[in-house]
């Protein structure tokens, strides 16, 4: 058998095609770059990149572009043996246009339907579920059927064992409403899955489709009242608010970076979250380094590809400027065999340019000088995790 996973996603997947001129029209912008996407996605890429074992459950077209993200999760070294193929439907393509330091428009192309809204109860390995330290699934995941059908499940399964993370992940174009509201088509789906959640997280306004409460405090409360054990309020420019249900709060500021794309910042906050839940690290520890973590990515161009290792958001807690966006993982080692047996790869002690090992009975925190980050100390504008 297989070892438990840290943590399994379940959710989006796509490719994003962001422009590499900033400060341009979409029909305006000459040349693209291509990533892997899609909240759930991002975030097995973020706790990957810091040295976590992850895998992500989700459905792409049988395509070019499906074959594309297969072999981005393994040279991201996310398992992607529960990516399946939906024969019919294209893989998804997201847009965006690039107006640092708070404005970037996002396009979806999910016609007719989006393959990831396609996952069914039956095609889920529940054991792999159940077992994982930690599983997040989206809200995104309970816009449609047969997927919401297939999220609730799966944190029903849970049974709260581990940690179990909602992602409130509101996306207002996935959902159609008979009543032409899609925050009240939305939020009784959003109750059920919060009432089989450890753990809620959201801005400001996923928070209030949740719960209807949009000040911080009282949405945390809200939060826990629907019983989930930590609620987390990303507030943007005001910083994260953290609230446990025995009264342990963090709250925690912005860090300074220069922006470049907003985009993925949440989702690289995700799964710095994740590592520091599961090194079991005091709540604040926790909230610092996943603010930081999302700042970096805040400070790149794109989403995956930009997700941190655990040296250079240490190395930005300690002052130094965000860096480049990390190298590519090399594509003669990959981690994963698709849709196989999974295979142990080279850890992250072994690669030159990972962090120190973030598993909770070894991790000391960096002890020598800047990693990769290095540079000058902040500047620039705040980036804010939404």
């Amino acid at each position: 058998m297989p070892q438990p996973y840290d943590l399994i996603t379940m959710g989006r997947i796509g490719v994003d095609l962001y422009p590499l001129q900033t400060g341009v029209p979409l029909a305006q912008v000459q040349t693209f770059g291509k990533y892997l996407g899609g909240s759930a996605s991002n975030v097995a890429v973020a706790a990957a990149r810091l040295g976590r074992r992850t895998a992500v459950v989700t459905r792409t077209g049988r395509d070019a572009f499906g074959d594309y993200l297969h072999q981005a999760l393994r040279e991201f070294r996310v398992d992607d043996r529960w990516v399946t193929a939906v024969p019919g439907l294209p893989t998804p393509v997201t847009f965006c246009e690039i107006f640092p330091p708070d404005h970037f428009p996002l396009y979806f192309y999910r016609q007719p339907k989006a393959p990831d809204l396609e996952l069914r109860v039956g095609e889920l390995d529940m054991d792999a579920i159940g077992g994982a330290g930690v599983f997040w699934a989206t809200g995104t995941g309970l816009c449609a059927e047969p997927s919401r059908e297939a999220t609730l499940a799966a944190l029903e399964h849970r049974a709260k064992s581990g940690t179990t993370v909602l992602d409130l992940d509101w996306r207002p174009m996935f959902w159609e409403s008979p009543t032409g509201s899609a925050a009240d088509e939305a939020r009784p789906h959003y109750a059920k899955a919060l009432a089989h959640a450890t753990v809620a997280v959201g801005n400001l306004e996923e928070c209030e489709i949740a719960t209807g409460e949009r000040e911080p405090h009282a949405a945390a409360r809200a939060l826990l009242d629907s019983g989930v054990e930590l609620a987390v309020v990303k507030q943007g420019p005001g910083g994260v608010l953290a609230v446990r249900r025995d009264g342990t709060t963090a709250e925690v500021p912005p860090v300074r970076v220069e922006v470049v794309n907003g985009l993925g910042a949440g989702d690289a906050f995700g799964g710095a979250m994740v590592h520091g839940l599961i090194a079991g690290w005091e709540l604040e520890r926790v909230m610092r380094f996943a603010n930081a973590a999302g700042a970096i990515v805040a400070a790149r161009l794109a989403c995956s590809s930009a997700m941190p290792y655990a040296t250079e958001v240490e190395a930005l807690l300690d002052g130094h400027a965000p860096g480049p966006e990390p190298r590519s993982e090399p594509r003669s080692e990959p981690r994963f065999e698709p849709r196989g047996e999974a295979r142990p790869g080279p850890g992250p002690e072994s690669r030159p340019d990972a962090g120190p090992d973030p598993r909770p009975d070894s991790w000391p925190g960096p002890d020598g000088g800047p990693g990769p980050a290095g540079g000058p100390g902040p500047a620039g504008a705040p980036g804010a995790v939404r």
